[in-house]
Formats: C-alpha cells, sequence, structure tokens
C-alpha cells in the first residue's frame, strides 16, 4: 500500500525481463508492455488546497477542471475552506473531490499543482510539482525551498518561468496584481488624508468581482480630494506590462486623470533615484527584476523638500531580493495589515509615507484572477501527460536542474543524490 502503480509496474517489469521465456509468455498472452501499461493509465492531476492565510485563488477552476477530464486526465481537487469556488462547484465536472493536504499521501506520479509556494516545512519532495516557488531570484531562503525536491527526488516546474515560443510567459495574474494593487494604494492615499498619519488603512477582504473594487476605489478618490483639493498624481513604472496596464486600467476606471506611464525608455534614459516618483503622490512598481539596477527611490531622495509621495505600492515584491529596487522597506504586508510605514530621516518633511508590499494582491479578485489565468495556463496543462516531450515542460525542467545545480555545499545530503534527481 506504500508502494505507487508506476513502482510496482517497474518492478513487475524488471523482474520478468530477466527470463526470456517469461517475456515470450507475456507477449503471447497480451499482457501489456511497461509502455503500454502507462499509456493505458491516465495522468493523474492534483491540485492542492493553498495554504497561504487569505489566499482564495484556484489553480484550476470548475470550467478548466471539466474540461482537463474530458482531455482524458484524472483530476483530483482538495476540498478548501479559502477557495473562492466552493466544492460544490466542481460537482458535474467529472473531477474527484479529495481532503486537504492529501497530496503528501498521494501516489508519487501523481502530478501536484498549486499557486503560491508550500508551507514551511523539512520533508523531501518526491512529486513532480507545478507552482510558484518564488526560490530562483535569489530571495531568502531559496536554498532550503529549493533543495526539498532533489532530496525527495521530485521536480519542480515553476510557473513564474513557463514561456512560449516567442519567449513570453504562458500564463500569469500580473493584470490582477497591479490592479489590484493601484486600487489598495489609491485606498491608502485616501485613508492617510483623511484619517491622518497616525491611522493605517484597515484590512480589506476579497471582492467578489471587478466592479465591486471599483465603486469602493471611486468612493475613497472622492473623500481624499474632499480633504486635500485634488485628485492623486500616480506614476506607473512597467507600465507596458501585463502588471502595469492592471494598475494603469483600475487608475482610468476609477476617475484617476494624472498617470505617468514609465517602462523601459524612462527607466532606461537616466538612472534612479528619479525625482517624478517623488514628486508623485502615489508609486506603483511594476517591473520584472532580472538584474541589478539603480534605486528608483532612496532615503536621500525621500528627503527632498519637494516630495508628495506617500504611498508606494511595490507589485514586484522583491522584499528579498539583494536587488530590490525600492530599499526603503523589508517586510511583506498582508491583506490584513496593508501597509507598512516608512521611517524616514530628520531632513524629510512631515508627509507620511506608507509600502503595500503584499506578494499575492490577485486575490483581492480571486474568481476572476482564477479564471483568467486558469484558462490561459489550459493548453500548457494538456501536455502533462507526456510532460517529458513538451517544450514548455522541458524547459521548465531544465531551469529546476540549472538552478538546483547552483545549490550551496551542503543543501542536499550527497551530490549522487541530486543527480538521482536529474536522471
Amino acid at each position: 500500500h506504500d508502494t505507487s502503480a508506476i513502482d510496482c509496474v517497474d518492478c513487475l517489469y524488471a523482474e520478468y525481463s530477466e527470463g526470456q521465456h517469461i517475456k515470450d509468455s507475456l507477449s503471447a498472452s497480451n499482457i501489456p508492455s511497461r509502455d503500454q501499461y502507462l499509456t493505458m493509465s491516465p495522468t493523474v492531476l492534483h491540485f492542492r488546497a493553498e495554504s497561504k492565510p487569505l489566499e482564495h485563488r484556484s489553480a484550476v477552476t470548475p470550467t478548466i477542471a471539466k474540461k482537463l477530464v474530458e482531455a482524458g486526465y484524472e483530476v483530483h481537487v482538495e476540498r478548501s475552506q479559502l477557495s473562492i469556488f466552493a466544492d460544490s462547484e466542481y460537482e458535474g465536472t467529472g473531477a474527484k473531490l479529495v481532503p486537504t493536504g492529501s497530496w503528501t499521501e498521494a501516489p508519487k506520479e501523481h502530478i501536484v499543482i498549486g499557486l503560491k509556494e508550500l508551507p514551511e516545512e523539512d520533508f523531501p519532495l518526491k512529486h513532480v510539482h507545478v507552482q510558484f516557488a518564488h526560490c530562483y531570484k535569489g530571495q531568502g531562503g531559496w536554498d532550503k525551498v529549493l533543495s526539498r525536491f532533489p532530496k525527495g527526488r521530485g521536480t519542480l516546474l515553476d510557473l513564474e518561468f513557463l514561456e512560449d515560443e516567442q519567449g513570453r510567459r504562458v500564463a500569469a495574474f500580473g493584470y490582477h496584481a497591479g490592479f489590484a494593487g493601484a486600487a489598495l494604494a489609491l485606498m491608502a492615499w485616501s485613508h492617510q488624508l483623511v484619517h491622518g498619519k497616525d491611522s493605517a488603512l484597515a484590512g480589506v477582504t476579497p471582492y467578489e468581482n471587478e466592479g465591486l473594487l471599483i465603486a469602493d476605489v471611486k468612493k475613497a478618490i472622492e473623500a481624499g480630494k474632499a480633504k486635500g483639493g485634488r485628485l492623486p498624481r500616480v506614476l506607473v513604472i512597467g507600465a507596458l506590462g501585463r502588471c502595469g496596464r492592471g494598475a494603469v486600467d483600475l487608475c482610468v476606471k476609477a476617475g484617476v486623470e494624472e498617470i505617468l506611464k514609465w517602462d523601459l525608455p524612462e527607466t532606461s534614459a537616466k538612472p534612479g533615484p528619479y525625482q517624478e516618483i517623488i514628486e508623485s503622490d502615489v508609486f506603483v512598481n511594476c517591473i520584472y527584476l532580472s538584474a541589478k539596477i539603480p534605486p528608483f527611490i532612496d532615503q536621500a531622495s525621500l528627503a527632498s523638500p519637494n516630495r508628495r509621495l506617500s504611498v508606494v505600492c511595490d507589485v514586484s515584491c522583491d522584499t528579498t531580493n539583494p536587488n530590490n529596487p525600492i530599499p526603503i522597506y523589508d517586510i511583506n504586508t498582508t491583506f490584513d495589515k496593508p501597509t507598512v510605514p516608512v521611517k524616514l530621516s530628520a531632513e524629510a518633511n512631515d508627509l507620511p509615507l506608507s509600502v503595500i508590499s503584499i506578494d499575492h494582491l490577485p486575490s483581492l479578485l480571486p474568481r476572476e484572477a482564477s479564471e483568467a489565468f486558469s484558462s490561459a495556463l489550459l493548453p500548457s496543462l494538456l501536455q502533462l501527460n507526456d510532460w517529458k516531450t513538451a517544450r514548455v515542460w522541458q524547459q521548465a525542467e531544465k531551469l529546476f536542474k540549472d538552478k538546483c545545480a547552483t545549490l550551496p555545499e551542503g543543501a542536499i545530503d550527497t551530490h549522487a543524490e541530486l543527480l538521482a534527481s536529474q536522471s
């Protein structure tokens, strides 16, 4: 009972193949070969429940679960009290509802799919995992996260790095991250004006749809305008990407009139820090950080007497990345406590400054974000039955192996263990 079906098949055919007369007998009896047996067995996709607090998104919507079943996959969906999709919504899709957290006991040939990182545990990981792991760019604790896979001879196929033939990400939450981040930033701007610098923005809960969120943002902006006498000036860096487009769209729909849309041409023209950020009310950072760059703002630039900046939303959220271009904070915030105050130098003016650094912003609109992401990911999911020959998954596996090769000495028990995990 502790052995997976594939292990049993491997053992069976290995033993039988030792004797030619047994092999002949198998052939005569029309017993399928190992490869034929594996082809006959449907690929099992195990969608785990998210464990991160206030994470209401799901890697698979009921609609996509049904399409996977129709394509011949066996789909297991863990029950979840957090997901925006009720367990009952999967009834009639052909998917099997399984207990929360049951992925740890699933046979190792099952492919485990989720969104956010796994709980911080030490046990080795034996499965193929499809998820956002946040351990490929030198984040804090990256080696501990990554080493669990080779320790258990498992594989990480990181969703952040799945690319099509043109090098574009096949699926991303960027649009809704930017949309939600800009919404919270405008709410925080208004809150500071209305309630003063000693009052922090209250916790927020997910919205059922975009319209309800926009209505609340408009209400907040009007309150801020009534107190401050003007609408906010918003600067978005990375405005041409998915994330930046989401931030800009939110600002437009909420009625913001002055939006500075920056991308590579603007940031390449001169190095930071940028006075334009300091002189805006709200700064939304939507870049994809791939290398060290000059900071966009720092304590010295914040001391400018012309500073209007009162809210920074770091949608990119490279909090623990040593190359973070917004080195004025060092913790992630949450939906319970969306903002963290920035301690300014004695030379800075009295205007308060808060940072929003929530690393799962799309969960503010969990249903719409999940539907968009799951639909975009579907063509790649449909290739998981033979993922080792599918280009998008081959590239993800190669990247995993390359990153494992950079693990520090001692991160895994033996070098041979790493090689075994990559064979």
